[in-house]
């Protein structure tokens, strides 16, 4: 007997996943022909959004199947939003209810609700990371030219040795004040471009590069200033430039919740000129932010008095970075492809709202992802039900929840536990926002995946425990197999793979600072390197990574492979990863391949029969032909 309901099945929901506004969304349900339904004699589909009524549709008896009735309904969504439903029927005087278990399959009066995603009919997203490899540079750290930089703050601790470790240890009122630079700079990486293109890579996120007084730069001291120690503005636009030749665009850190007390803004240590908010209630800036007890108690983020919060929604705040001429246009003008919002959960929805009108008047091409950590679909912060990607708002996000399905997978998890966390974001996001996921397994923000995946874990652990471990030969090794392994899905699940830099070449660390040190020149993993071009020629031979769809295919304790399709295309390319130290033989006579036929092998050995042999630690990519009518 068939299940009652199942979201992931075309059976029971078609299309799979988010709609569009306006968008017929077809439900099916199965009952037992032995369960007699009360008058009205039909089950229901019960469909809502939070703070609004809800809407019921009766389900028609569409046809028998067996033992069991298929009842059916459509429902055409009005209104953009996240949407809720559930099905019920009523039996011998009892209301029952088909609710969600196990992330897409259903039970009776248990269970949750079942999401369904409705975005703007108008919602496109930029197609140049489509299909894209992306690269993410801690400037600082990456490469430093020869170029001499003027007008550099003489309070900067500058290191001589670029294989040193960052400082970390505080000072003795507890501060760390993150003033040691290594000198990477925007020049340096203009000049490292060929060796990015020779990744595959076809944009560059650039962490923050305005004017600041930590090493990070999330503490912004001017938004309309390169920071000298990394160039000029020009150098930005020059950089730009030469990237445009080879194919690749740069896109930035926009830092817009709060920024430096040591800045123009605020001015609280009076290194500028200006007049800033700490100064003076009289200051053009004062509106900007919010003082408890002037001027030391302010509000600041996370409470950390280096970095006072801004009003975004202040007039004056938000026509200074999405007003005609702003910010936000400015660095466009100079060639930016668009912006990586930092802690988009802080920016509130108005805000948001006006920083998409500005970016977008550019053109659909320009980007804006956001930092969020969680399921951004259902996503709720400071009790507001967040609409990041219902069209108005941003084009994606940071995927940490593919990172965490990936790592736990790779480190021995369930595949059946990778699979839901994998279908459930896929199934939740509009597919709009899917095709430009930013996927990594390393940033800034968290530990480097090869100590992650070899390394002994360094929670509870203090920094001079992290500053001072390294992994052995034999960590190194298992983190380097395991990673390629994750990388292996990282580059072929849909979204774009991003490349934390140094993550190719072997670089190590945990936590920040340790996960910032500098690009290893001349002593990379060269074995790594050419693993993660191999990755990108995979992934440029095909189509289907630019906007394919995903089914899983097979599933055991150590292999899983799953195939990308594009909507009515027959030709697909089917993954095969082996997590696993041990040798692995398929019989693909076992897996959901009946009706494909086998055209071509892009990387692994070629199929014997139904016979596909993986070595340890890799994977293989095949082109198949397929049935067109996905299930």
């Amino acid at each position: 007997m068939k299940k009652i309901f199942d979201s992931w099945n075309l059976n029971y929901k078609k299309p799979f996943g988010a709609i569009k506004k306006g968008e017929a969304c077809e439900f099916r349900i199965r009952l037992p022909k032995s369960t007699v339904l009360d008058f009205p004699p039909v089950p229901v589909l019960v469909v809502f959004r939070t703070g609004f009524k809800e809407t019921f549709l009766s389900m028609n008896l569409e046809c028998e199947e067996g033992e069991q009735n298929v009842y059916q309904a459509t429902y055409v969504p009005k209104h953009s939003g996240v949407h809720y439903y559930y099905f019920s029927y009523k039996q011998n005087g009892t209301r029952n209810y088909i609710k969600k278990v196990a992330c897409h399959e259903s039970c009776i009066n248990n269970g949750e609700l079942f999401q369904l995603t409705v975005y703007d009919d108008k919602y496109e997203t930029p197609d140049f990371l489509k299909g894209g490899i992306m690269y993410q540079i801690f400037p600082d750290r990456f490469y430093k030219s020869t170029k001499i930089h003027e007008n550099v703050p003489k309070d900067r601790i500058i290191r001589e040795n670029w294989e040193d470790t960052p400082y970390y240890k505080p000072d003795e009122n507890g501060h760390v004040w993150n003033n040691d630079y290594f000198g990477g700079d925007l020049e340096g990486i203009k000049e490292k471009l060929p060796y990015l293109k020779g990744l595959g890579v076809t944009c560059i996120y650039l962490n923050p590069i305005f004017e600041s007084h930590e090493n990070h730069r999330y503490n912004t001291a001017n938004y309309r200033k390169v920071d000298p120690l990394l160039g000029t503005n020009e150098d930005f636009r020059t950089l730009c430039d030469e990237a445009k030749k080879y194919g690749i665009s740069i896109i930035l850190d926009g830092v817009f919740s709060h920024t430096g007390a040591d800045s123009i803004y605020f001015n609280k240590f009076n290194r500028y000129n200006s007049v800033g908010a700490y100064n003076s209630k009289d200051s053009e800036f004062f509106p900007w932010y919010t003082f408890y007890e002037y001027p030391d108690k302010y509000e600041a983020w996370w409470g950390i008095d280096t970095l006072p919060n801004v009003q975004e929604n202040n007039k004056e705040y938000t026509e200074y970075i999405c007003g005609n001429g702003g910010v936000l246009d400015y660095w466009i003008s100079l060639g930016a492809a668009g912006y990586r919002l930092d802690v988009a959960d802080e920016l509130p929805d108005e805000f948001l709202d006006n920083l998409n009108k500005c970016v977008k008047k550019h053109g659909k091409e320009k980007i804006i992802i956001g930092e969020v950590w969680e399921d951004a679909s259902n996503k709720e912060s400071y009790g507001v039900k967040r609409r990041y990607l219902l069209g108005d708002q941003l084009d994606s996000v940071m995927n940490y929840p593919f990172r965490s399905a990936i790592m736990n997978y790779v480190m021995g998890g369930s595949s059946f536990e990778f699979k839901n966390s994998i279908m459930t974001i896929l199934e939740n996001y509009p597919k709009p926002s899917v095709d430009v996921l930013m996927n990594s397994i390393s940033t800034h923000d968290i530990e480097r995946a090869i100590n992650v995946l070899g390394g002994e874990s360094c929670e509870g652990k203090d920094k001079d425990w992290m500053c001072n471990r390294w992994l052995t030969n034999e960590e190194y090794e298992l983190g380097r197999n395991r990673m390629k392994c994750a990388m292996a899905l990282q580059y072929f699940l849909p979204g774009v793979p991003c490349i934390y830099y140094g993550d190719e070449a072997g670089v190590q660390g945990y936590k920040d600072p340790f996960n910032r040190r500098c690009y290893p020149w001349g002593k990379e993993d060269k074995e790594l390197i050419e693993y993660t071009k191999l990755l990108a020629e995979v992934r440029n031979s095909s189509k289907v990574f630019v906007d394919g769809t995903l089914k899983f295919l097979y599933m055991d304790d150590n292999v899983i492979s799953f195939a990308r399709m594009r909507a009515h295309r027959r030709r697909a390319v089917i993954i095969f990863v082996n997590r696993s130290s041990y040798e692995q033989v398929i019989d693909s006579s076992k897996m959901e391949l009946k009706d494909c036929s086998y055209y071509r092998t892009i990387h692994g050995d070629i199929i014997y029969g139904d016979r596909i042999t993986l070595p340890p630690y890799s994977f293989a990519a095949f082109k198949v032909e397929m049935p067109l009518d996905e299930k």
